[in-house]
């Protein structure tokens, strides 16, 4: 008997009656009944036929499933290939990775800060999760040591000191901000998390090879078999603990031609959005157009223009470009402060522009 699955997300409009999971990795049906299994334990149904993980199903299956995937209040959607590992991955784990939620919280708020500082998606602290369950003695066969299990050679050129005496890959700090600076790096190189993630365990010769070895797609899910089992697999451990502690993906479980079709044309600065959970609940959006300017808003809602920049990245650029149309973030106080000014805040972006104020392309 085929397995049927409970999809996690919101309600279509009197159409699909989904499940959808708590924050708890709990599925509900909208009645609020709990249901019996959040889990497809071998099989993926897509319309028609049957396939396991390792298949590689029709395109348009594809978008069917794609339609029907986990779904959130940010518009991320799972990509139909990582349901089912995700789904079992929940089931057996995530009542201990839920555990940790407590005492982890002290050193995810470090992370985040860290994180941040880097302009690096918070939720990337969670690849230290699947690394070493955040035991700072963590050591793996290769000689990978820390909560981000570092080797020897790259913790060095990342400017921690490893040597008989001392070894700060244990040091959660360090080893956090030597972390940042490599995934940096590793985005710089490759331009899509999924592939920095892939890159970061592997290593990145193996992700090129992946490339390669794939007619140059650089697409994880088609890629994801030229990759090293471990590695492949990885990825997945990311995105399904991504799951359990978010209740929904990110940017950094996504592709990057994921990202663009489904964040559409705001995928170009929402993906540099670096905004923790707590701020992005926070905090209200609306879409902007006209000649609105970020130096006219700040003075006019009081806001500091470093935290405008990292709500709003690229700002002044894309509202000068042709696009001119912006869906512009905020926390809630300081949006209301912009709704109540806007009128003043537009004269006065209108008259800086034409006093020569510069916009950064």
């Amino acid at each position: 008997m085929k397995r049927k699955l409970f999809i996690s997300g919101i309600l279509g409009l009197g159409v699909l009656c989904m499940a959808y999971s708590t924050d708890h990795g709990i599925a509900i049906n909208p009645n609020g009944k709990k249901l019996n299994k959040i889990v497809l334990s071998q099989q993926f149904e897509f319309p028609g036929k049957v396939v396991n993980d390792s298949a590689d199903p029709q395109e348009e299956d594809l978008t069917h499933a794609f339609e029907l995937g986990y779904n959130a209040s940010n518009g991320i959607r799972l990509n139909p290939r990582a349901i089912q590992f995700v789904q079992d991955y929940m089931e057996k784990n995530g009542e201990d990775l839920r555990k940790m939620k407590g005492w982890a919280k002290p050193y995810f708020n470090m992370m985040d800060g860290v994180l941040k500082k880097y302009g690096l998606p918070s939720e990337l602290k969670y690849l230290a999760v699947i690394e070493s369950e955040l035991k700072s003695t963590a050591t793996s066969w290769a000689g990978a040591v820390g909560p981000w299990q570092l080797m020897p050679q790259t913790a060095r050129d990342l400017g921690l000191k490893v040597n008989r005496s001392v070894d700060e890959r244990k040091n959660y700090t360090k080893s956090t901000h030597a972390a940042a600076l490599y995934l940096r790096d590793l985005y710089r190189e490759f331009n899509d998390w999924l592939l920095v993630i892939a890159a970061y365990n592997g290593g990145p010769a193996n992700v090129y090879s992946a490339i390669k070895k794939s007619q140059g797609s650089r697409n994880f899910w088609k890629l994801q078999y030229y990759l090293p089992a471990e590695t492949r697999m990885h990825v997945k451990k990311f995105i399904g603990t991504h799951y359990i502690f978010e209740g929904q993906g990110s940017v950094t479980t996504l592709t990057k031609a994921e990202v663009t079709e489904q964040l559409g044309v705001t995928a170009t600065y929402l993906i540099n959005r670096r905004l923790t959970t707590a701020e992005l609940s926070g905090a209200k959006s609306m879409e902007v157009s006209g000649k609105y300017y970020s130096a006219a808003i700040v003075k006019n809602i009081m806001m500091d223009a470093t935290e405008f920049n990292r709500y709003n990245p690229d700002f002044d650029a894309i509202m000068a470009s042709n696009n001119n149309a912006y869906e512009m973030k905020l926390p809630a106080d300081k949006m209301d402060l912009f709704v109540a000014n806007k009128y003043i805040i537009l004269n006065e972006s209108v008259q800086m522009l034409l006093n020569g104020a510069t916009v950064i392309k």
